[in-house]
């Protein structure tokens, strides 16, 4: 009813240019909130690991420590961005956004209940898996443009990772897209709510998580070492290596690190999405809403965080080993397992 009447009254303000209004309107909806959710992951971040390891965390300024995200903004934002000698200036301060873009443009098509949603085209998961590979060039321009034969390095080696894991992110992705016979985020949620446990209040019990468990872990790693978050952090492993971004400074840096945390919350969404049911209820007696969205955003992204509170960082030939002789052949067999399970009688998903 408040929708509605929202849009009556823009409507009557702006007339012709009201689809227009009405669209920068929702997009400022998604994206505030998300930019405030970026900063404030930062400081959770900090007290969750903080707890962990029996330490009390940002605590000083403001009132438990609440206003810490916006001091660390301010002191970003007053840092001179430095510009090494004989860099690439234009490109050098565009590789930046490449990263953090891709972040952002995604949320168009993500559904946040059955009618939530800013763009709800056909093929919604196609447009992230196409906008998000974007954010690759970021870091090969960062390392390029810099003119450091270090940070070229470590962009080339971070830009691996990343297609790495892109490859079986990507077969995970097709194993739901099989299953659930449809592109739009929106129909692959619906399709998780449909069937035998469904049908006995048990909603938990029919999402992608439990009959394509292999796939589901594949993508919880997968989106780890593609967000370059510890323990595959080769990216930013200063003490062991020297990552893409070594000559960025103040607010240029402050992006690529804003970045990170958005694609964190990006890619946790979709997991919620793909895997565990999105806005769905978990049992029958209580009703499907938003809220179900974010409290298994919120469980991902302390799975973030658990992950790098507790397991060591890994060399690069691991990381990269998992990715080809492991993850990748697993996706592979798993596709002609579902495949077969689909043909034979004891098709699940009819």
């Amino acid at each position: 009813m408040m929708v509605d009447a929202l849009q009556g009254l823009l409507q009557g303000l702006f007339g012709s240019l009201f689809p227009l209004v009405w669209t920068l309107l929702k997009i400022v909806l998604i994206i505030a909130p998300l930019l405030l959710a970026v900063a404030y992951l930062t400081f959770w971040e900090r007290k969750v690991i903080g707890w962990m390891q029996v330490r009390i965390g940002p605590n000083r300024v403001g009132p438990w420590g609440l206003i810490q995200p916006i001091a660390d903004g301010v002191k970003l934002l007053l840092k001179e961005v430095v510009i090494p000698t004989g860099a690439n200036k234009g490109v050098f301060l565009i590789a930046p956004m490449f990263a953090f873009a891709p972040a952002l443009a995604a949320w168009a098509v993500i559904p946040f209940n059955d009618t939530l949603v800013l763009a709800n085209v056909n093929a919604s998961l196609l447009y992230i898996m196409s906008i998000t590979s974007i954010g690759v060039y970021g870091i090969i321009l960062s390392g390029w443009a810099s003119n450091s034969k270090y940070a070229f390095l470590g962009g080339m080696r971070s830009a691996a990772q990343m297609i790495s894991y892109e490859v079986a992110m990507g077969l995970a992705l097709v194993v739901v897209l099989m299953v659930s016979n449809s592109l739009n985020l929106g129909d692959i949620v619906k399709a998780q709510g449909e069937g035998y446990f469904a049908d006995k209040g048990l909603g938990f019990l029919s999402w992608n998580w439990l009959p394509l468990l292999p796939m589901f872990v594949v993508y919880l790693v997968s989106i780890v070492a593609e967000t370059n978050r510890a323990p595959f952090d080769m990216a930013e492993g200063e003490s062991e290596i020297v990552g893409f971004h070594v000559e960025y400074s103040g607010m240029a840096f402050a992006v690529f690190f804003l970045a990170e945390y958005a694609n964190m919350i990006l890619v946790s969404t979709l997991a919620s999405t793909l895997f565990l049911g999105g806005w769905l209820s978990p049992v029958g007696f209580l009703p499907d809403g938003i809220l179900w969205l974010f409290l298994k955003i919120s469980a991902v992204l302390f799975f973030f965080l658990w992950i790098r509170a507790t397991f060591p960082r890994y060399r690069y030939d691991q990381i990269m080993r998992l990715g080809w002789k492991v993850f990748i052949p697993l996706c592979l067999i798993w596709l002609v397992v579902v495949g077969c399970w689909m043909m034979s009688p004891l098709n699940i998903w009819k």
